[in-house]
Order: C-alpha cells, then structure tokens, then sequence
C-alpha cells in the first residue's frame, strides 16, 4: 500500500495561490528528509510570490540545499538583481552537479520566461519530469502562441495524473488560450477549485477571464472586486479589471494609475513603464479596434 502524500494539502494551497495559507500549513509531521526539502521549497516559494524576497535571501545560506538556492536565486531576481541572479543561475546550470535538479531547471524557466527568452526557458525545462515543469512548458508555450505544442505536454500531464491541480489548471490555462467551447469547461475547473479549496485571487481572477469571454462582464467585475478585496495591489486583477470596466462603459483611469504605480514600483525603471503602458493600450486598441494598423498611446 502506496504511504499517504503528507505534502498533498501543502501543494494544492501553493499551486491555487494561497500563499499565507500555504505558509501556515507547513508544520507537517512524519516528513522524510526528501520531502522536508519540497516542504522549505514551497514555503519559501510562497514568501516569494508574496513579495518578501528580503526575507527569502536573508533565510537560506550558502549551506541550504539546491533547490533552496534556487528559490533564492528567484528572490533576488524578483527583487532587482537580476544580472547576479542570471549569472548565478547560468553557472549552476551548467554544473553537472545540480545542473539537473528540477527545482532548479524550474527556477530557470520561470526566470528567463521573465525575461522573455523562450527557448531559453524550454531548453532547461522542455524534457519535463515533473508536473511542474510540465505545467511551466504549458504556460510557456502559450506565450509563444503555440498552443498545438502546450496542448502536447497538457496530454503528457494527463497521463501522469489527470486529476492533479496542476493538470486541471494547465487544462484551464490552454482552454482559455483556445477559446471557443474550452472557455465553459476552463470556467467549470475554476467553479470546482472554489468549492473544494480557499476561494484566492487567482481561482477568482481565473473565474473573471471566462466570464468576459463568455460576455458575463457584469459577473467577471464581481469576481474581480473580490479579488481585489483580497489583494489590492495584484497586477492581473488591476489589468483584468481596466478591461473589464471598459467593456462596461465604466471610468478605468484609478486602477490603471494604480496598476503602473505599481509597475513603477516592482521595476524601478520609467523604460519599462512606457513599455507596459505601450503594452496596455496596444491590447486595448486590439480589443476594441482588431483592425487599426496605428497605435497613438497617451501619457
């Protein structure tokens, strides 16, 4: 009789973005050595996606294991340095040592897809070996805008487990990305995470996405001052909820101002906050013009 997954609670809380709840859980007894590893691995993983990158890089030394390191190599790159964290991260990878560990392969990924370089990011994680990096692969293949090749790891997850959080999230990611009839099906995985798991930011913005597709734009605004509610500084509910209001006539301007003082605050460089503006109004011109060929952005 296969040993019950102690971290199984642990990991769904991180994958669906209970970061604190995650944090809070961790004391889990009975675990071996291997798995108190992956245990640190996500608690320092939440710290990171919460923002508290000082405390990541403060906390694990130069002893800590691999994939500890790798976390706090994602921390420091989030949190400005990010020529060392690459230089470091390179270095490692090339070791034969760990160059291999999928902790570290995922860092990798997650960094240079940061960075925009896809095929940088898949050359350390396109082999896959765990769900993770299968599900990174998902995401990464979607920003290319090749879903036929994220749809092929999407089919390797399912054969692993198709029933996993991470399966059923890269089936929701891809169905959106899709569109059509997959956006129903993506909008019932988000509807069957809020009834089983905390009701975060990301099921509800999840949620919001197939509500505009679908044309709910009333429903999705719901959703999304919800999860503002939760985090009011989260980029991807600013974002969801400046298209959102504009589809509903609605004014955008305060959280558009709030999403790019953010920016501005996260980067700390006025180039990449004409960029992202730029960015903003070239998907709102698309979304609302599909045909015009000029894009006057205003400051």
């Amino acid at each position: 009789m296969a040993s019950p997954d102690l971290l199984f609670n642990l990991r769904n809380l991180f994958y669906l973005g209970a970061y604190q709840a995650a944090i809070s859980s961790s004391d889990v007894a009975g675990l071996d050595a291997d798995a108190a590893a992956e245990r640190d691995a996500i608690v320092f993983r939440s710290y990171v996606a919460l923002g508290s990158y000082q405390l990541v890089i403060s906390e694990i030394d130069s002893s800590a294991a691999t994939s500890l390191q790798a976390v706090k190599l994602l921390a420091m790159y989030l949190s400005g340095d990010k020529e060392g964290a690459i230089a470091s991260l390179k270095e490692w990878l090339s070791d034969s040592a760990i160059g291999s560990n999928p902790v570290l392969r995922l860092i990798a990924g997650i960094i240079f897809m940061h960075e925009q370089d896809y095929p940088e990011a898949l050359k350390h994680t396109h082999s896959g070996g765990t769900l993770d990096l299968h599900a990174l692969n998902v995401q990464i293949f979607i920003k290319m805008h090749r879903s036929d090749y994220a749809e092929k790891q999407l089919k390797s997850m399912q054969q692993i487990d198709e029933d996993h959080t991470l399966t059923q999230l890269a089936n929701a990611w891809l169905g959106i990305a899709v569109g059509g009839s997959k956006i129903r099906e993506a909008y019932l995985i988000f509807q069957d995470f809020a009834e089983k798991y905390p009701m975060t930011g990301m099921v509800l913005n999840g949620k919001a996405v197939c509500c505009m597709h679908m044309g709910s734009f009333d429903e999705a605004e719901t959703l999304l001052l919800e999860a503002l509610n939760k985090d009011a500084k989260d980029p991807e509910t600013l974002a969801n909820l400046i298209v959102c209001n504009l589809h509903l006539g609605k004014p955008s301007s305060r959280y558009l101002s709030h999403l790019f003082l953010i920016s501005y605050i996260l980067t700390r460089s006025p180039q990449q906050l004409e960029t992202d503006l730029y960015w903003l109004c070239s998907t709102v011109q698309l979304l609302f013009h599909p045909d015009s060929t000029e894009l006057q952005p205003s400051f």
